[in-house]
């Protein structure tokens, strides 16, 4: 992985790539839908800011982020989606202008997290590195959910191997939160860049298989598109059972989409 300069720089852009999408919008535009049932834009937004000030309070404060997460066990289920949708009822310049500082808090707090140190998260446990790569997944895959909204087809970046990376690192916490238990065995996973190159992971003579493009990877990974409608092939069994149980995310399943629904 890259270092935890280059990853800070690459979540700054990721926003910024966002912030294009949204800041010209009128509104009543921040009220549209989005594939995300019962989700705006403006829920969009406010779900990646708050999981940024979260992502601080983790950062800075472990005893508090334990009692937030001890706070919000008795409706696990839902309380993403209520600090969404409490979020989403901002103003959105003031929306906008909170995203911003939430990132900045961010970006100080993890550039101050002592070499080493695992902070505390609502899966396992994480690096700054693997903190600031999670912010950059999330915010690239609701990024997708806005893009798709307004029907912009974004150009892929290099900063897709972040996304691609958590997506393979992730492979056993996938198994974990479907109730099933991981293969012994490493995966070989071949995926083809934006630029045309290949970016590997796992032994080169494994038998359990996975490539294709990068960006249907990441789309797969972060359940932005459906199986069917991805040119990701998968070569043995335990393989093609993983592409059916991936995501990159922390926290329960998701329902991702529909196949066809962006065809």
């Amino acid at each position: 992985m890259a270092d935890l300069e280059a990853l800070l720089g690459d979540f700054a852009d990721e926003c910024a790539d966002l912030e294009r999408l949204v800041a010209p919008l009128p509104a009543a535009e921040w009220a549209g839908a989005t594939p995300a049932p019962g989700w705006t834009i403006a829920h969009q937004i406010g779900h990646l800011a708050w999981t940024d000030e979260v992502a601080t309070l983790a950062a800075t404060d472990a005893d508090r982020f334990g009692q937030l997460v001890a706070e919000a066990a008795p409706h696990a289920l839902t309380f993403v989606d209520e600090a969404a949708e409490q979020a989403s009822t901002a103003a959105p310049a003031e929306l906008l202008d909170r995203w911003h500082r939430g990132g900045k808090a961010l970006t100080d707090a993890l550039r101050a997290v002592p070499a080493g140190t695992k902070l505390p998260w609502f899966g396992p446990p994480m690096s700054a590195a693997s903190m600031i790569s999670a912010r950059i997944m999330e915010t690239w895959a609701h990024g997708q959910d806005v893009a798709d909204a307004l029907g912009v087809t974004r150009t892929p970046t290099a900063r897709l191997r972040t996304v691609a990376h958590l997506g393979v690192r992730t492979r056993n916490f996938a198994y974990s939160v479907h109730g099933k238990t991981p293969p012994d065995n490493e995966f070989r996973v071949e995926l083809t860049a934006p630029d045309g190159t290949i970016w590997s992971w796992g032994p080169e003579d494994a038998e359990q298989r996975v490539s294709g493009p990068a960006l249907d990877f990441c789309l797969l990974v972060t359940q932005r598109r459906h199986r069917d409608d991805l040119t990701v092939e998968a070569v043995g069994p335990d393989a093609e059972t993983w592409l059916t149980l991936a995501q990159a995310f922390a926290g329960p399943t998701g329902t991702g989409r529909a196949a066809g629904q962006f065809a």
